[in-house]
């Protein structure tokens, strides 16, 4: 058998593997997902009552106000700080990632009492309420951050601890707070991996939605 036939015949296959894993399979999933969960392909946008994306399902972002719940802390503060104008170096972790410091660490400590009850500009870039001032019970995921500085839940007992603070803020009543805080609160995946969940934004967003309409 020729060296030409071989080298034709490997270049015919080169092509076909190609078209069908690099334009046939991208493109039929590409269209599958768009026809059976859109919503998931196209990020798990959440919308406002006004219709304006505020985020997504997938993604956690910063809450300061006491009307709302408080995310997890983030040492990339949730990737929103301006790159070029870094001073803090929120984002010196990248856009996603953990500080990766040791549980003896004075910057951990220091980040953790600056959280809970010590001077603001301690707290991860000064933005993050003091716990112990807020009236919160601290547990672990409102102190310490998640390995990625993007995750969108909490655990149902750190959206209870803030309660009492969102009922003030709100003049709501905290049983009504109970209620939501059950309703938003993702099980664990099949029922057996993983833990359950808040996510804070879509209980954030039910919030202003319940106020508006009410």
């Amino acid at each position: 058998m020729s060296v030409a036939r071989e080298a034709s015949r490997a270049i015919r296959v080169t092509l076909v593997l190609w078209v069908l894993t690099a334009v046939i399979y991208p493109f039929t999933m590409i269209a599958f997902g768009q026809v059976v969960f859109p919503f998931q392909a196209n990020g798990s946008l959440l919308t406002n009552a006004q219709g304006q994306v505020v985020g997504s399902a997938l993604m956690g972002q910063p809450f300061t106000s006491d009307r709302y719940f408080n995310s997890r802390p983030s040492t990339t503060r949730y990737s929103t700080a301006d790159p070029k104008k870094d001073e803090a170096g929120i984002l010196k972790t990248g856009v996603s990632g953990a500080s990766n410091l040791a549980p003896s660490n004075p910057a951990l400590l220091d980040r953790i009492k600056g959280t809970v009850d010590a001077e603001p500009e301690k707290a991860i870039a000064g933005d993050l309420p003091r716990l112990k001032e807020a009236g919160i019970q601290p547990t672990a995921d409102l102190v310490y951050t998640s390995g990625s500085g993007l995750d969108p839940h909490i655990t149902p007992e750190a959206a209870k601890a803030q309660i009492q603070r969102v009922a003030k803020a709100r003049k709501l009543d905290t049983n009504r707070l109970e209620i939501m805080i059950v309703q938003h609160t993702d099980g664990r995946f099949l029922g057996i991996f993983g833990e359950p969940g808040v996510n804070v934004l879509k209980l954030n967003l039910a919030l202003d939605e319940m106020q508006t309409k009410s």
